[in-house]
């Protein structure tokens, strides 16, 4: 028979006389109790090796739990929408009113992504470059800029949300129900924020799953939340507010508790000494991450005056209209931002390590990968506008204008990826200024003079609030995939041909 000596590391090592006299049994259990929880706590914690492996594994690792989780993440919005339109007597204008608080919302997000994917590619970098403390010193400069914004974004929209609100359209009637939302959406500015701004590091440290988790303990409790504090308490849309708020605490609380207790780069808030020091590295977190920054930024610009447009042309329920169709968007367009953020780490790690060849090859396959979904989508919003629609309201009028308006807006969806998969290879290498210039390009250059444009000047009405997104998309697309295929390429082979020869 085996001696169970063998099965027990911990014995074997005493009875070899590893151990002093000193040792008792019950320590020995204590270790090996530690070295079995270590054990299990690496299996949840499974990270990706960017640097080995294949590409196209190291991408699907990467993309697959974030496909998961930012699918999940649409439901803090999503199901508030879908609930919110089915309120009693009121479902419609509320709903409408939400789209009202939208550009308030995206620039919340727009800030938290600017520190933290403005942050993520540059920590991924250093990682390739094994400069263990500036990467570090990367990701505790984002955090802190991400606690300071949060903080001074939610004082300035609690004592300006009213006129904002106004500002973007808001009329006295949806002004009723829009304020109270907002007001207490607000409360949640810091956890939402940390949740959002700090997840990039989770992922950019090979804890793609861990980062999924996060999302979907947020995810799972607005689902539960919502329809109790909706519906059972009768607060209507402020028991929509409120179960977002507290599920945004939900989501921070476990993205804090893993970077300060279980991540290998450890995260913390920048000492007072270590701020001046530190301004470089945020000067880059903040070039770098202006791209995303400008693209969320303008999107809330576009939706503020695609609000003002169609509220004069089309009136309130046009307002609900492009509040459906930026949701079924957010939905479709989920998968190609998991597909490129998924790619972004393991092109960022490998262009520090001087992996020229991997860093190309994992561009071409980001690129294969949502061009195929890209398809399928867009196959799916012709054929089916009505399915998707109806996912968010049940109202037959609103139907009817809906579905041209829906074919109209993704009459171009397929271009719109090549801006996808531009920026993320800008943003990856750390090409600040192309990253930069094709974001202002496509919203503020094209859509946003086009959608008064073509409304006003070419009498096309609503039509043409509608046919400013594809006619950007074709246009700022095509320009920002041409312009990487041409410089971006090229610089890999040259780089990748010199350090053969150096070898």
């Amino acid at each position: 028979m085996t001696e169970i000596s063998n099965f027990i590391p911990g014995v074997k090592r005493f009875r070899s006389g590893t151990y002093n006299s000193e040792f008792t049994f019950s320590t020995e259990l204590a270790i090996l109790e530690n070295e079995h929880e270590k054990k299990g706590s690496s299996r949840l914690m499974k990270r990706i090796d960017f640097e080995n492996g294949t590409v196209t594994g190291n991408i699907l690792g990467a993309a697959l739990p974030m496909l998961v989780a930012q699918i999940l993440s649409l439901l803090y919005n999503i199901v508030d929408r879908i609930y919110i339109a089915r309120i009693p007597g009121c479902g419609t204008a509320a709903l409408g009113a939400v789209g009202l608080c939208f550009p308030l919302i995206v620039i919340l997000s727009a800030f938290a992504n600017l520190f933290g994917s403005g942050g993520a590619p540059l920590f991924s970098i250093y990682r390739g470059k094994k400069e263990t403390e500036q990467a570090n010193r990367i990701m505790n400069t984002s955090f802190t800029m991400v606690c300071v914004s949060a903080t001074l974004l939610m004082t300035i929209g609690l004592v300006f949300a009213r006129p904002l609100l106004v500002l973007f359209g808001a009329s006295a009637d949806a002004l009723v129900y829009a304020y109270p939302y907002m007001m207490l959406y607000l409360i949640g500015t810091l956890p939402s924020m940390i949740a959002v701004g700090m997840n990039p590091f989770i992922n950019a440290q090979g804890y793609a799953t861990t980062g999924m988790i996060s999302v979907v303990i947020g995810a799972v409790a607005n689902l539960i939340l919502d329809p109790i504090f909706i519906f059972a308490f009768g607060m209507g849309i402020r028991g929509a507010a409120i179960a977002t708020v507290i599920s945004q605490i939900l989501s921070a609380a476990f993205v804090l508790h893993f970077l300060l207790c279980k991540a290998e780069y450890k995260v913390r808030l920048l000492h007072r000494e270590e701020i001046r020091a530190s301004s470089k590295y945020a000067k880059n977190i903040i070039s770098l991450g202006t791209a995303g920054f400008i693209m969320q930024l303008t999107n809330s610009l576009v939706t503020i005056c695609c609000n003002h447009v169609l509220s004069v042309t089309g009136g309130t329920l046009y307002i609900s209209v492009m509040t459906i169709i930026s949701s079924v968007r957010q939905v479709v367009e989920t998968p190609i931002y998991a597909i490129t953020e998924g790619s972004s780490p393991v092109i960022s790690y490998n262009y520090g390590a001087h992996r020229y060849k991997r860093v190309k090859q994992a561009a071409v396959t980001m690129g294969i990968m949502a061009l195929i979904y890209t398809l399928l989508a867009w196959l799916a919003i012709i054929l089916a506008p009505e399915f998707l629609i109806s996912i968010f309201s049940s109202d037959k009028s609103l139907l009817a204008d809906a579905v041209p308006a829906m074919k109209l807006y993704f009459g171009a969806f397929i271009f719109m990826l090549l801006q996808y998969i531009g920026q993320t290879i800008f943003k990856s290498l750390n090409k600040k200024k192309q990253a930069i210039f094709f974001s202002l390009l496509r919203k503020v250059f094209i859509v946003v003079p086009l959608t008064y444009f073509l409304p006003y000047a070419m009498h096309m009405g609503t039509d043409g609030v509608f046919l400013a997104e594809p006619v950007s998309n074709v246009i700022g697309g095509t320009a920002c995939i041409l312009t990487m295929l041409i410089t971006i390429m090229p610089e890999l082979k040259r780089i990748e041909v010199e350090n053969r020869r150096a070898a």
